[in-house]
């Protein structure tokens, strides 16, 4: 069965894209086409390309130096983060990729803020197409393109169906990243324990003392406000989306299973969008 897939965005939780497709590999559908916004793009754009195994080996290892090293702070003040290594990374993994020469058809979805609208990238440069979808306001700084300041496509479109609608598939499925059901019980092995709570340590320790360098005493810090106004938002458009371009099926990730920023949750949510694609499948086929 030839299938096209949707992914949503939601920042870190969209490891769950991951372990969903190499569930629906292994169920033996066909991805002929995939639509993704934000990390829905940059997991489903490196699907396309034939790298997601790469890509995943690569963040299953990340240890607490990597993750820091990575955190290359923007003195722009629109972001907080430039993105050039991450970027300089995957730009190793895939090289130089075009997604008109892609074996299968895909789209990248931005928001241009100038004009408030969507923005469909379905050729070009791969990479500039993923980051300018994973632009979340405020934490990356956004992309300028052709007279265009693009930033995350959830802002306008955190599950978008409508780009596949007319593909030559049999079903469209979409994954949601924000239901509202109970964060799926996930046994992680003692030595990824220990690796996330060095990070989780470290970037605590960071983040009280950006929180002291700005003076913010407050409970909630400014990312804090703008990463739950961001879900809220996202999780609204989701719904609204959804009952204007209904998906043939959809498959539903726990919107708890991590924080927006909790990146170095690898583990634990791959495995939350296996358990998801598994119980979908049982259902499917």
């Amino acid at each position: 069965m030839k299938i096209s897939l949707v992914l949503g965005s939601g920042g870190a939780r969209g490891y769950a894209h991951i372990g969903v497709i190499e569930e629906l590999e292994r169920a033996g559908l066909e991805i002929v086409s995939i639509s993704g916004s934000s990390m829905g793009s940059l997991v489903g754009g490196l699907y396309a390309a034939g790298k997601l195994q790469e890509y995943k080996e690569w963040v299953l290892e990340l240890d607490v130096w990597d993750v820091v090293a990575l955190l290359d702070l923007s003195f722009d003040k629109r972001g907080i983060i430039r993105g050039e290594k991450v970027f300089n990374k995957l730009r190793q993994i895939v090289g130089e990729s075009f997604i008109e020469e892609l074996p299968l058809k895909f789209t990248a979805v931005a928001t241009d803020i100038k004009r408030h609208k969507e923005v469909w990238f379905q050729e070009g440069d791969l990479l500039t197409a993923i980051r300018a979808s994973i632009s979340i306001p405020t934490f990356f700084t956004p992309v300028e393109f052709k007279e265009m300041l693009l930033v995350d496509g959830g802002v306008l479109n955190p599950l978008p169906v409508a780009p596949t609608m007319s593909d030559h598939s049999d079903v469209i499925i979409a994954v949601n990243l924000y239901a509202d059901k109970e964060r799926p019980a996930i046994t992680i092995p003692e030595e990824i324990k220990r690796k996330q709570k060095r990070i989780a340590k470290s970037l605590e320790f960071l983040k009280k003392r950006a929180k002291k360098v700005i003076h913010d005493d407050e409970e909630y810090s400014m990312l804090d406000i703008m990463d739950k106004s961001f879900d809220a938002m996202q999780k609204a458009l989701t719904r609204y989306r959804l009952a204007g371009y209904p998906p043939d099926y959809l498959i539903e990730i726990s919107k708890d299973v991590c924080g927006t920023y909790d990146f170095y949750k690898a583990y634990e949510v791959i495995e939350a969008g296996r358990i998801a694609a598994k119980e979908f499948l049982q259902s499917f086929l």
